[in-house]
């Protein structure tokens, strides 16, 4: 087993008043707008966000891939690029394509030989889970396989923060299953991990705590239950057996009203006041009530209250 290496006692990641902005004046965007963000050591954080809302911003100033106009970044009590520089972070980001004619071992191996103090070859393959076809060549995997392989180079430099950008995109159930098994053998050891994620599951089952980014800040930040309490809203349930749909939407605490087949299903403020208010009525037939689900909380934080960035700014974001 390879050694960890000691960095100090500060936090992981530390973003201070970081402000990023692309573009030209008059069409400029503020990618990143002051954020202020902490992780402390051994933590696994998940980043969700809108299309264009920063996320991918952020992790690359994380990288040091970008400098920030102004704030500061700091990751493992270094700048960011010191700590890539030094082992310290591994990343798997969106873009990449398979090398050709090269081994998953022959990779994992050169990529490690770069690296200061790099994790044992036979140990990052484990670790990922790709030592059964550690001898193919890394253009004939599935896809799955790849993204567990690029999974096994950004352990090759025995980091202890590897930072995912969308690591499950365009996977099926059973390799997003696979891979996070894999995740969290790593994250068992004491490391940190950051990843952005579109499939609000993901986070909700993988991450210590989760961080809402939008248009550039950070509007939630907490557990998921912390995050779903903060939407405010529950669902109350009922079977119509026939009945009418009209006035729900004007029942106490009603927000949004859905019908599913014979089935009413009321987006509600204050739960409590809409069943007593149905329960006056009659009309309470298979009742149901929930709390709000993470997508829900997630919908009410990023209501898009400002006007939209266009696809062409969007790109830089």
């Amino acid at each position: 087993m390879s050694m960890k290496q000691t960095t100090g006692s500060g936090a992981a990641v530390e973003l201070t008043g970081v402000v990023k902005t692309f573009g030209r004046a008059g069409r400029s965007v503020r990618a990143v707008d002051g954020i202020d963000l902490s992780i402390g050591r051994g933590e696994t954080v998940a980043l969700l966000g809108r299309n264009g809302a920063g996320k991918s911003s952020t992790v690359r100033l994380l990288l040091g891939l970008d400098q920030p106009d102004s704030g500061t970044v700091r990751v493992l009590d270094r700048t960011a690029e010191h700590a890539v520089r030094d082992g310290l972070v591994g990343a798997m980001l969106q873009d990449g394509r398979p090398i050709q004619r090269v081994t998953v071992r022959e990779l994992v191996d050169f990529v490690a030989s770069t690296y200061p103090k790099p994790m044992p070859v036979s140990e990052a393959l484990a670790l990922a889970g790709v030592s059964d076809y550690a001898n193919r060549r890394v253009d004939k995997l599935s896809g799955g396989q790849t993204q567990r392989v690029r999974f096994a180079v950004a352990l090759a430099g025995n980091p202890e923060l590897i930072v995912l950008d969308e690591p499950t995109a365009a996977l099926d159930v059973e390799a997003r299953r696979t891979f996070w098994d894999s995740m969290r053998a790593y994250a068992r050891r004491g490391n940190t991990v950051l990843f952005s994620t579109h499939y609000l599951e993901e986070a909700d089952e993988n991450a210590d705590r989760i961080v809402v980014i939008d248009r550039g800040r950070i509007v939630a930040n907490g557990t998921g239950d912390v995050i779903r309490g903060s939407a405010g809203r529950g669902l109350v349930s009922f079977d119509l057996a026939g009945g009418p749909t009209e006035g729900l939407e004007r029942l106490p605490g009603v927000v949004t009203v859905e019908v599913s087949g014979d089935r009413a299903l009321l987006h509600t403020d204050d739960s409590d006041a809409t069943v007593r208010e149905l329960a006056r009525l009659d009309a309470i037939r298979g009742l149901q009530v929930s709390r709000a689900t993470l997508e829900d909380a997630f919908l009410s934080l990023t209501a898009p209250t400002a006007a939209p960035v266009s696809d062409s700014e969007r790109e830089t974001v």
